[in-house]
């Protein structure tokens, strides 16, 4: 025999009533309150918007996306530079040139370019012009030390210097103890347009290791013999 379900009397009912009404008030609170909090954030957004305009959007870089960086151009090349570089290179100085005005006292070689005064040359081989330059070939191969004292000397001349110092080396660790560098540069030196003289160094500058070399200046141009 089941069991009836008990009776409601008037007070549950009433109860009853006031739950759900609870309920509904708070559900209708929390309704509310949404409400506003949705309207408070639309409006935020407005001011948001209106106080830094439009955006537009960043698109996304892929994985395989590359920053592209533009090239440089390479730094232009002064002319006068390029034709420098192009004389050294073209410019051929013969290992077998014998200098003729070469003056022989004892054992100090000389060289003057016709033209080219004798007080000139005894000035240099004085020591009393100053020297403001120089190059150590002594320890360099034929082929290089041709090729870097013949780009020293153009571009002392192009710097405007009129005495400089070419250190050769007295030869005393070549084959069989020659001096061969050293006669070399100085047939190097007296088929040069631009060297009008060149005498061996003072003891201090270097003795028969060293000579010290005239060159022609901005409007000199000795006349060749």
């Amino acid at each position: 025999m089941s069991k009836k379900p008990p009776r409601l009397g008037l007070g549950d009912l009433a109860g009853l009533r006031d739950a759900i009404a609870k309920d509904s008030a708070a559900r209708e609170a929390e309704r509310l309150a949404a409400a506003k909090r949705a309207a408070q954030a639309k409006r935020d957004a407005n001011v948001f918007r209106d106080s830094v305009g439009d955006i537009a959007p960043i698109a996304r870089k892929g994985a395989t996306d590359r920053v592209e960086h533009p090239r440089q151009p390479p730094e232009p090349v002064a002319r006068q530079t390029q034709e420098d570089e192009a004389a050294v290179l073209h410019e051929s100085l013969s290992d077998e040139f014998d200098p003729e005005a070469l003056l022989d006292t004892d054992d100090r070689l000389s060289y003057r370019r016709p033209g080219i005064s004798h007080d000139a040359l005894l000035k240099l081989q004085r020591g009393e012009w100053v020297v403001q330059a120089q190059i150590d070939l002594h320890g360099m191969r034929r082929d290089e030390a041709r090729e870097a004292l013949s780009a020293f000397l153009n571009d002392a001349v192009k710097r405007g210097l009129r005495c400089v110092r070419v250190i050769h080396g007295k030869g005393l660790g070549s084959v069989n103890r020659e001096p061969v560098l050293k006669d070399k540069v100085r047939g190097w030196l007296a088929q040069k347009d631009q060297v009008l003289a060149w005498a061996q160094a003072q003891g201090r500058d270097g003795g028969s290791g060293a000579l010290v070399v005239l060159l022609q200046g901005a409007q000199t141009r000795a006349p060749r013999g």
